[in-house]
Order: structure tokens, then sequence, then C-alpha cells
């Protein structure tokens, strides 16, 4: 059995898809594809695809994951084309490699979200995100099906900060061009209980009183394995390809002159 492991986007309107949706239409795509996938056991068998820490609905991403096994080895980058070809424009398969290494969900540690503020001031957005980080607890309010849950949404993140320029991934057509804006760079460690964007938003509020006169336009531009000593953020398939580069630099290197 061969496993393959796909990273792919949430662009545009196809943000607000839901990660339900997204499988429906993943798995319509193995079938246009014509992927020769391995099933599950049991009364219904579903395709063997695991998804890893999908971004929320409504935020956009450069950066999710999944994996999925076949039953005959495919080369991933064709695999890739055919499978991004049998998918709508926005979610874009843009990455593939054959899985050789254990763990990927173990990899995905950290995220890193950019955060679109129209019709806020660069200058109010850096004092809030200096009165942020000054903080030692941010506590903040999420409703869950629990109930109403109060936790600490400061410890969670490693990095924030005002970029210079306005460069941004969110979708032109969504973006006001004639008010202020502020662009904001989260580094947030995969915590339980999680903090999402939204979380640091709303502890902005709190610390700062900063509320964004429309809602933020949020994506994930990447996620993977966090490196506590460049507080950066890793590629989670580098192992894969390492491990795959391995065989021919052994063979390269023992092949007579």
């Amino acid at each position: 059995m061969q496993r393959i492991r796909l990273r792919y986007t949430k662009r545009g309107r196809l943000r607000f898809t839901s990660h339900r949706d997204f499988q429906r239409a993943f798995e319509r795509a193995l079938r246009r594809a014509e992927v020769p996938m391995a099933y599950s056991a049991g009364f219904t068998p579903h395709p063997k695809v695991s998804y890893a820490n999908a971004a929320p609905t409504g935020t956009g991403s450069e950066a999710e994951y999944l994996e999925i096994a076949l039953t005959e080895a495919r080369d991933p980058e064709k695999l890739r084309v055919l499978l991004d070809e049998s998918l709508p424009p926005g979610l874009d398969i843009v990455d593939a490699v054959e899985a050789r290494t254990s763990g990927l969900a173990d990899r995905l540690t950290a995220s890193v979200w950019e955060l679109r503020l129209d019709g806020v001031a660069p200058e109010d957005a850096e004092r809030a995100v200096a009165a942020f980080k000054a903080a030692g607890t941010v506590e903040v309010q999420r409703t869950t099906k629990n109930g109403v849950r109060t936790f600490d949404a400061r410890s969670a993140v490693a990095d924030l900060d005002l970029r210079a320029d306005l460069e941004t991934h969110s979708d032109p057509a969504d973006r006001p061009t004639d008010q202020p804006c502020a662009i904001l760079r989260l580094v947030v460690r995969h915590v339980t209980p999680a903090v999402r964007p939204d979380d640091v938003l709303s502890g902005l509020r709190a610390v700062a009183d900063l509320a964004p006169p429309v809602p933020a336009a949020v994506t994930r531009l990447a996620q993977g394995l966090f490196d506590e000593e460049t507080g950066t953020v890793t590629d989670p398939l580098a192992p894969d390809r390492e491990a795959a580069e391995a065989p021919r630099a052994a063979a390269a290197a023992t092949a007579p002159a």
C-alpha cells in the first residue's frame, strides 16, 4: 500500500467551504481522477483519507494537509495534477509527496496566520499588538457546544507583529481600497484548547479596545513543526522529501566514476 501526502489550499470564495463540504468535493475528485484508493473494512467502506488540523470555515489557507492510501503505486506529481484538475478553482492541490516517514499530524504543531484588518489604522494596530504581547495572560471567551468557555489566548501566541507592507493573500474582490488597513502576522502554537485567530482578535479587543469595523480577512500561510530556537514554522513534508532523496544520493555516491 502506498501513502501520498498532499497540501491543498482554500482560496477566495472557497474559504467558506466547510470541512465536510471539502471532504465531499475531494472524494468526488478521487473518483473523477480514477485514483486506486484503499478502502476501510466494515459494513460501509470509506476511502482511506486522513485529514489533519483543518482551518475553520470562513478562513483562507495556503497550507492544509491530508494523506491518502492507494492500492497501486502512483507518481505523486502526476497524481497531484490529476486531482487539482478535478477540484474547483480555489481548492488547489499544490504539493504531493510519497509518505516515507510517520507522524504527519505530529509535525503540525504551529500555524502562521495573516490577519487583514480593513478600517484599522496601522498605528492603532501596533499599539494593540504591543499591549497584547506585554500582557502575561489575555483571557477570552468562546461559545462551545458545552457552553461559554474562558481561556488564555496569550500563552499559545509565539509571535504577533504588524506587517510593514500591504501585500496580502486575501481575495482582492473582498478588500476595500479607500480606507486604512493593518495587516498582522500571527504565529500560534497548536495547544488544547485550540487558540484560533478570532480568539487573538478577541484578545486585542480586550487589552486595547481594537475592534475592526468589518470582519477580519484571515488566511493561514503555513503550518508545521515549530522551531523554538528560530521561531519559524517548518515544512511538514520536508522529511518525506529528504527520505526520498537519501537513496538516490547514496546511489550517486557509490556509482563508479
